[in-house]
């Protein structure tokens, strides 16, 4: 298993909420979380088949910011 992390604009729970459908889909429920009271929002994703730009084209088709930590 790897982790990856990413900075992003996904800052409040209605920005989780709008995520998560892509998210899961793409890397399964419980297998990310994003750290909203951290400054730079950090999208942790734990996976062992998901590459570093699956996950950013999954968060940029939901409408959101993100690049590499």
């Amino acid at each position: 298993m790897k982790t990856l992390q990413f900075k992003t604009n996904i800052n409040c729970g209605g920005c989780i909420k709008a995520v998560t459908p892509t998210l899961n889909q793409e890397a399964g429920a419980g297998n990310w979380q994003v750290d909203t009271a951290n400054p730079d929002k950090i999208l942790t994703v734990t996976s062992d088949k998901l590459s570093a730009e699956q996950v950013v084209a999954a968060v940029e088709q939901a409408g959101f910011k993100i690049q590499a930590a």
